[in-house]
């Protein structure tokens, strides 16, 4: 019987809702912007949480990085009193290695950016990395095809290269790169590796448009005269904690500093970044969140005064079907169904809008439309179509059928 209603209060809605088609679609236009703004928020929020997590393993896990730099999120960042602080040295990665007991594996890098070219072909605008070779253990990165450079190549300035997927790809898309030659600062390098595709880093940094050398390499082309940074991995977040004292002990005895002293260098951890993110994302929740209540709200109101339009209208209509027999529950479930209806039209309407914006916010930024997205926007709608269709349709279920049969 039930099922008989609902089915029934469809039937009636939808042929309201197409006799009144332009109060119909300018009924649903509020509802449509509330879906298009919270499944947008939810898609970018997703997105950027995926990529988050990706780009996290793409850096490595359970690493800490030593730096002159410490990682500044939000409130007063003492540039001054870090500035005049002392270079990293790529010897400090050897030194650590040797007195740590608890790290498993360390590695010095340093960065900059420039260009590389096969014949004709150049790609701009390359990190190009010098690394020691144990870089292969602190960070994630994979060989796709050939090989990493090894400790006898870092030592010699073996002038050899592992490209980035997409590097390899620009200069090589036909053929296989492993053997041949590219220009790096000046200087021709043997390709030995490819690395594996990693994606981006939020959407905007690329880890595939990277090219890593030995490290002596890289201080025989640019120097080694500032920005180099120490990695060092252990085999777990526990020990993590604990080895992350234990180096800043191994650092102070190797910068020479009395227990005065303050540290003239920054241990930064992941998770520092990590905490600031989830920070920074729950507050654009909050944000997300009042914006689309704010225009479900209106939508709300808009569908509420809409369906008290539609039960004056159908005054005369709720009196005959009262005077037949009809029930309380029924005459509230055909205007709930109706309201319900408008809705989920708006609902469809957003969703297909939202699938569009997600698309053209993919092409700059990151952001993902999942199944639960989708069905979490249809329940806002079904909620929303209660809420708000609940008091006009319990005034049409209550009014007096002979008043209502005198209606004209």
């Amino acid at each position: 019987m039930l099922f008989r209603s609902i089915i029934e209060g469809i039937r009636l809605s939808l042929f309201a809702i197409w006799s009144n088609k332009l109060r119909s679609a300018l009924t649903t236009f509020g509802i449509v912007i509330g879906i298009v703004m919270v499944t947008t928020m939810v898609t970018v929020i997703d997105g950027i949480n995926r990529s988050f997590e990706s780009s996290m393993a793409m850096l490595g896990q359970d690493v800490i990085f030593v730096q002159k730099w410490p990682w500044g999120f939000g409130g007063e960042y003492r540039w001054w009193d870090y500035v005049n602080r002392r270079e990293m040295e790529v010897d400090y990665a050897s030194a650590i290695s040797d007195r740590s007991r608890l790290a498993t594996a360390v590695s010095a890098e340093a960065s900059r950016t420039g260009s590389i070219a096969h014949g004709d072909e150049v790609v701009e605008e390359v990190s190009i990395d010098g690394v020691t070779a144990s870089y292969m253990f602190t960070s994630a990165v994979e060989i796709a095809d050939g090989r990493f450079f090894t400790e006898e190549e870092d030592h010699a300035s073996r002038k050899v290269v592992v490209l980035g997927y997409e590097v390899a790809e620009a200069l090589f898309p036909e053929r296989d790169p492993i053997g041949q030659r590219v220009r790096i600062g000046g200087q021709r390098f043997e390709i030995i590796g490819v690395l594996e595709q990693q994606g981006n880093f939020l959407g905007m940094q690329s880890f595939d448009n990277m090219a890593i050398v030995p490290i002596n390499t890289y201080r025989y082309l640019y120097g080694l005269r500032w920005g180099i940074s120490i990695r060092v991995q252990f085999p777990d977040e526990a020990t993590l904690r604990d080895g992350q004292y234990e180096i800043e002990g191994i650092m102070r005895q190797i910068r020479r500093l009395d227990p005065a002293e303050e540290n003239d260098f920054a241990i930064n951890r992941l998770d520092m970044f990590e905490e600031q993110y989830r920070a920074m994302t729950g507050a654009i929740y909050g944000v997300g969140i009042f914006l689309t209540a704010l225009s479900l709200f209106v939508g709300g109101i808009g569908v509420m005064n809409i369906m008290y339009v539609s039960v004056k209208e159908r005054t005369r209509e709720i009196g005959i079907r009262k005077a037949v027999g009809a029930r309380y529950r029924e005459i509230l479930l055909q205007f709930l169904v109706e309201a319900i209806v408008i809705c989920g039209i708006g609902g469809v309407i957003g969703i297909a809008m939202s699938g569009l914006v997600v698309h053209i916010i993919n092409q700059y930024f990151v952001a993902h439309l999942g199944v639960f997205t989708i069905f979490m926007a249809f329940m806002i709608t079904t909620i929303t179509g209660v809420i708000f269709g609940f008091l006009p349709a319990h005034r049409a279920a209550k009014s007096d059928p002979i008043e209502s049969l005198r209606y004209s």
